[in-house]
Parts: structure tokens; sequence; C-alpha cells
């Protein structure tokens, strides 16, 4: 298993920790994962999470840049500046720190939703509103697309 797959509700204890789901740390554990980095999504109130490959993915884009170019820059800043380490203790828990609670509004349930190469933290009810949204979009997509009603047939 090395993907993030499927999501997974947890609760929030009164100190802010939350497990990571097992099969989360499986994926973590089977590829040498120790230190988790987090950032802001830029379009969704959720944080990505991953390990050293997410801050490389910025890093190697930036190396393709002239270090004092508006892009670079703009890139520093998000991968450098608008991001945190999360620490996982013995017991597999992080802490949903005042940056991730304020950028998604978790509170006392997160949920951890599996994006391949890295997962997501939403605040529940998030997360249950947008899957609805992008199910039924699909639906939409395929009808039009077969130019059925949506019936499948049995």
């Amino acid at each position: 298993m090395d993907r993030f797959l499927s999501h997974y509700v947890h609760s929030v204890d009164s100190k802010g920790r939350v497990s990571v789901p097992a099969a989360y740390r499986q994926v973590l554990a089977s590829r040498g994962i120790r230190d988790l980095f987090s950032m802001r999504d830029l379009y969704l109130p959720v944080m990505n999470v991953g390990g050293p490959e997410l801050m490389s993915h910025f890093e190697a884009k930036m190396e393709t840049l002239d270090p004092f170019s508006p892009e670079y820059q703009e890139l520093a800043i998000l991968a450098y500046g608008d991001g945190t380490y999360l620490k996982s203790d013995s017991e597999g828990r992080i802490v949903i720190n005042d940056l991730i609670r304020e950028h998604t509004g978790i509170t006392d349930r997160a949920t951890f939703v599996g994006v391949g190469k890295m997962f997501q933290l939403w605040r529940p009810e998030d997360f249950e509103e947008k899957i609805a949204a992008l199910r039924e979009r699909q639906a939409k997509h395929r009808s039009a697309a077969t130019g059925s009603a949506g019936t499948t047939e049995r």
C-alpha cells in the first residue's frame, strides 16, 4: 500500500490531537515518512499533508526559475511561509494547530481524505458537501456524454 486512499472521520481531543488513520500510518511507514508537511490549499478550506515529496514538488518547480523572479518568490512564500510541519506522537496523533483550525474550520472532528501521494484535512461537513457536489457533477457529465437520463441497466 503506497497511496493515500479513502476517507476517515476522527475525533479531535480536548488538546487538539487527532489520530491519523491506521491505513495512512501504514502508507507513511512504507514510504519511510516521519515528518509531515502541511500547507493550505489554494482553492479549498483544506490542508494538504504529505511527506518530503510535497515540499520537493515546489522546490523542483522553483529550481527552474530565477530566484529573484516574482513567480519564484510566490512559490517560496507558499511553500515555506504558508505551511507547517506536523509532528506525530507515539500513538500516531497529530495536533490540529491554529493555522489548520483557522483555515479549515475543524473543531471537534476532522476528515482525512486520501488524494494519492498526499492526504487532506477537511472539516467533515465541508467534505460531505464537496463529495455530494462532485458526484452530482460527474453524473451529469456522464449522462450528457452518453445521452442517457442517468439510468443504468442491471
